[in-house]
């Protein structure tokens, strides 16, 4: 059995005041998300880069994340650091994220310092560029992992809902924020002090957010300290083995997990083009049909590009926000079944009435993938910014039920699959990545982590959680492998040349044409038919 020493606790004078203090750093974390997916690839075609190359470079994403979070969580789970497991990766990944946006926003002087000879700098641009990007994804991706276990190992079990609930109300905010800081006009309102692009700002305000939310997380919670840990007898039979198991698991999933898996599997294909390239898709959008002659041979053509995006994400955010708190309130829960709701007697016909007409969770996710295919087949006919904005703010809801229900679903199988803990022991589950280990914890009260009533309540023992949790992740990564894949065949069929709106600097004959359709819309039509064939894979957990 592992050994410990201290408590978890958190500074803050209510339960909502350590709430945001524990996730605040999902604000930073959304925040450099946001910048990257806004302004990352309009920078990379202003670069030179075709779309098809540039949609390689978006593998760093799942790559990343299949890679870092795993090796993160186990390290981080072995950690003896007198500060804790988590937080010296929360501090360090994110200082390490901060230089390298920095060095992401100023490629070009960074190179041009070393390399005199224009053309020479040119290819070295480009490839300082991805190269920051891929260290932007890998060490974001370090942060998150340890930022989400910070929160499974300072919360008790019965709060572990609620600081889900409030992590996700932080990444609206921090997407919201970026979009807002993107549709501004940074260069006018803050001179040339933080550099003379938006992009160069956007870098600067996200590294200091970044390192500034973490740093307050960092400062407002106090982990356990890990004296010795236990014995594991997975390591002893080498890492081949344990791939071995996990394989095992995989093709003898249950029914019901199966099929969350694949709906989520096709679901993903659909989701990724439109969260990597939607905002580019709308600025083009703008350039080719709203924009007029003066504002396509701005300076600045990158700037105005994420700014038209913005403002449309600034619409979505707000959406995505409010669907945050609302939606949970008005949808059924998959576990409702499971107690008994006894609201006061003031109230009791209310919400039997309103509970009469809630839809359940797994009508709205059917809903939500089949709402965001309408919108996105309509994405190759949009022939103004301002619809096209509309297609994309219809997808605000359904993202945050995208967001919700399969790690929803999920919880509530592996609960059933785990049985009941017995009497008198409360469980608590210490990490998200690896090595899942459920501990008695009578001897540890969290009760001053909330208030001085809180008790440990009785819980499911979720001993396979770590593992089908795991799977699902997989089933999440692999279709933006799938979905970089079609992307590429597609801008290289459809618009193999440079971006006119973007790469100024290369000859007119290198530029693609722009009479077809537009190369991301197509992207997005395939990603509604994967979205209608998630449809058939969320309804087949109703007869199962």
């Amino acid at each position: 059995m592992s050994r410990w020493t201290g408590q978890p606790s958190i500074k803050g004078s209510t339960e909502a005041m350590r709430m945001a203090l524990l996730t605040l750093n999902t604000v930073g974390i959304t925040f450099v998300w946001g910048v990257e997916q806004t302004y990352c690839t309009p920078y990379l075609l202003s670069l030179g880069l075709t779309k098809s190359k540039t949609s390689l470079v978006w593998i760093a994403g799942p790559l990343s994340g299949l890679i870092v979070q795993p090796i993160v969580g186990a390290l981080a789970d072995e950690s003896k650091s007198k500060w804790g497991r988590r937080r010296p990766f929360i501090v360090i990944g994110a200082i390490l994220s901060a230089l390298c946006l920095l060095t992401l926003g100023f490629t070009k002087e960074i190179v041009g310092y070393f390399v005199p000879d224009e053309k020479t700098a040119q290819g070295l641009t480009i490839s300082t560029a991805v190269l920051a990007i891929y260290a932007v994804d890998f060490s974001i991706n370090a942060v998150m992992s340890a930022a989400r276990s910070l929160v499974v190992d300072t919360l008790p079990i019965e709060k572990q809902q609620t600081g889900s609930a409030w992590g996700s109300r932080m990444s609206a905010i921090g997407h919201g924020i970026a979009y807002a800081t993107g549709a501004v006009d940074l260069p006018s309102l803050l001179g040339t002090r933080l550099g003379d692009t938006q992009f160069k700002q956007l870098t600067v305000i996200a590294a200091l957010g970044l390192v500034f939310t973490c740093g307050v997380t960092a400062w407002a919670v106090t982990e356990r300290i890990l004296v010795a840990s236990r014995h594991d007898p997975r390591k002893d039979k080498g890492g081949l083995q344990v791939v071995g198991q996990i394989w095992h698991t995989i093709v003898h999933l249950p029914p019901r997990i199966r099929a969350i898996c694949m709906a989520q599997f096709w679901a993903w294909i659909g989701w990724f083009p439109f969260l990597f390239y939607s905002t580019t898709w709308i600025g083009e959008t703008y350039f080719r049909y709203d924009a007029a002659h003066d504002a396509k041979d701005s300076g600045d053509a990158l700037g105005e590009i994420g700014r038209v995006g913005s403002e449309a994400f600034i619409v979505y955010s707000f959406i995505t926000f409010f669907g945050s708190w609302i939606l949970p309130m008005v949808i059924r829960s998959p576990d409702d079944e499971s107690y008994t709701q006894r609201p006061p007697q003031s109230l009791r016909s209310a919400v039997e009435k309103l509970n009469k007409y809630k839809p359940d969770l797994l009508t709205a996710w059917v809903c939500a993938h089949a709402t965001f295919a309408g919108a996105m087949f309509f994405a190759p006919f949009a022939t103004s910014f301002r619809f096209a904005t509309i297609l994309v703010c219809l997808c605000g809801l359904p993202w945050n039920i995208a967001s919700w229900a399969p790690s929803a679903f999920l919880g509530v199988e592996v609960n059933k699959l785990s049985g009941p803990a017995g009497p008198g022991v409360a469980h608590r589950r210490l990490s998200h990545d690896s090595n899942i280990e459920l501990e008695e914890m009578n001897e540890l009260s969290n009760s001053s982590l909330l208030s001085p009533d809180d008790t440990h309540s009785k819980s499911t023992t979720g001993q396979l959680s770590g593992v089908y949790f795991g799977i699902l992740n997989i089933y999440t990564t692999i279709p933006q492998f799938i979905g970089t894949i079609l992307s590429t065949i597609i801008f290289s069929i459809l618009e193999p040349g440079k971006s006119p709106e973007l790469a100024h600097n290369a000859h007119p004959d290198e530029h693609h044409g722009t009479d077809g359709p537009n190369a991301i819309s197509i992207c997005l039509f395939i990603g509604a038919c994967s979205a209608v064939v998630a449809i058939f894979a969320t309804r087949k957990l109703r007869y199962l």
